[in-house]
């Protein structure tokens, strides 16, 4: 199997584009005191904060589908993996073989299969299809190759997305921390009320 992983290039990005998934690019806020001036920030610590918070939520909720889809891909390239594999075994027997199978939870039943030529293939939707088996390794190999393509994207994409989410914590942070600042030197400003 890692074989056919390592063997599989990832496609290239697009020239201006750092994410397969288009996730947007947090900026770094490099001059704090520049960008709270800003019209649209007002020197208002709490709105700002209310954005970044909603953009780092985003970003969250993005990382949880990019994980839930890494782990159906990692379980899917084994199962893949063994498909191919049978279909080898099958393609070896010369005889009638004894195995076992599932009918039902916890069921199985013994049975005699005669060599063959053909396999059934779940596609997906409790559809079945039957094909010879060198079709049959056909698909199983194009559907290798994209579940690793897929999930070297996905990986990639978890990667750009959490320098975007520390990125957005690192802001967030020092627009907290701007607006502490400004509360206490308005303090020191203020005359004292006692």
């Amino acid at each position: 199997m890692t074989g056919i992983m390592d063997s599989i290039v990832m496609p290239k990005l697009a020239e201006n584009q750092k994410s397969f998934a288009g996730i947007p690019e947090a900026i770094f806020l490099e001059e704090i005191d520049t960008f709270m001036a800003q019209p649209e920030n007002e020197d208002n610590c709490e709105k700002v904060l209310q954005r970044l918070d909603e953009q780092h939520s985003k970003y969250r909720f993005m990382a949880f589908n990019l994980e839930a889809r890494r782990r159906k891909l990692k379980s899917q390239i084994p199962d893949l993996q063994r498909s191919l594999e049978m279909i080898n075994v099958l393609r070896e027997e010369k005889e009638e073989r004894e195995t076992q199978f599932l009918l039902s939870d916890q069921v199985f039943i013994k049975t005699l299969v005669p060599p063959t030529k053909t396999v059934c293939l779940w596609l997906g939707a409790s559809v079945m299809l039957e094909y010879p088996l060198d079709e049959a390794e056909e698909l199983l190999k194009q559907n290798m190759t994209s579940a690793v393509v897929n999930l070297k994207t996905v990986e990639h994409d978890q990667d750009f997305l959490r320098d975007q989410l520390t990125t957005t914590e690192v802001n967030m942070a020092r627009v907290y921390n701007w607006g502490v600042k400004k509360r206490q030197a308005a303090a020191k400003t203020s005359p004292s009320s006692s």
